[in-house]
């Protein structure tokens, strides 16, 4: 008896071994810092800025609701909330660094330090930090028990549902080295089911938790609120028709025009235009005089 699992009458293609093995550099662009182990490859201590906040991020998705959040609470005057931007290089494998491993073991950005308490604090985790700033500052969280518990439901959904944008349609449709016709429909199909379930939502709701901004929407707007504005992955907003989901469309736009969410986005931004691009921020004034185009 064959101890391969049942192919399920797939195409004659690749065959499932006993046990798998490591190939390493098997193609992909991301396939020079995938690795199936953790920890870190090499000592390397991270810098430490003079604010309180030190975040350690790139400008993806998952770092961007990190810097609006941030910013957001700047701009209602929690001075507490300063913070040294670093820029973390996945690419070149700065998250396996030993400083950065030491504030996240799982290797991924965005990670931050609170050096305002007795000891300092590591946080990592995107949901979790944005959860650590509302409780910390007492901010974009709503206090009505009904909007509070929604906002978290809707951030618990982006963290559990992220993955399948990101990793799965996203990696099969812009990334991997070939283009599987079932990988790439598997995961298109539940990306739009995804869109459908916010566009339902937002139809009867301003923000995710109701009338209130919240961490909840800072948490789902760079992901979703990025592909209806077709800026993710290429041309996937026009892959996945997403103009046709009219009120995500109206919610992702509002979100956009926060001052806040504009620079927000551009910190640790490495793509894109010159003009938005703040490699690293430690003042506000870098806004102004650090962008890529003024360096």
């Amino acid at each position: 008896m064959s101890n391969h699992a049942p192919s399920n009458n797939f195409p004659a293609g690749y065959q499932l071994p006993e046990i798998w093995t490591w190939e390493q550099g098997n193609g992909g662009t991301f396939s020079s810092i995938n690795r199936p182990t953790a920890g870190s490859t090499h000592e390397k201590a991270l810098p430490v800025g003079k604010h309180p906040l030190q975040l350690y991020s790139l400008g993806t998705p998952n770092g961007v609701k990190v810097t609006i959040m941030l910013e957001e609470l700047l701009a209602l005057g929690h001075h507490g909330a300063e913070y040294d931007a670093w820029l973390i290089k996945i690419l070149d494998g700065d998250q396996f660094g030993s400083g950065f491993v030491g504030i996240n073991p799982n290797s991924k950005i965005p990670a931050m330090v609170d050096h305002s308490t007795a000891e300092p604090t590591r946080v990592f985790e995107s949901g979790s930090i944005l959860l650590y700033l509302a409780k910390k500052f007492d901010a974009f969280l709503p206090k009505d028990h009904t909007s509070n518990t929604e906002a978290l439901n809707w951030l618990f959904w982006q963290v559990g549902a992220a993955p399948f944008l990101g990793g799965g349609f996203g990696h099969f449709y812009a990334y991997a080295p070939v283009h599987i016709q079932y990988a790439v429909d598997r995961f298109t199909m539940e990306v739009k089911r995804q869109l459908d379930v916010l566009d339902q939502h937002l139809a009867n709701n301003r923000f995710l938790a109701g009338d209130e901004y919240s961490i909840a929407d800072m948490a789902v707007w760079p992901w979703y609120g990025t592909l209806v504005r077709n800026e993710a992955y290429g041309n996937a907003g026009k892959f996945l028709e997403a103009d046709s989901y009219t009120h995500l469309k109206r919610w992702s736009s509002e979100i956009f025009a926060r001052p806040a969410v504009q620079r927000g986005r551009m910190v640790n931004r490495t793509t894109g235009e010159p003009s938005e691009q703040l490699h690293e921020r430690h003042a506000a004034s870098d806004f102004e005089t650090s962008t890529q185009d003024k360096i």
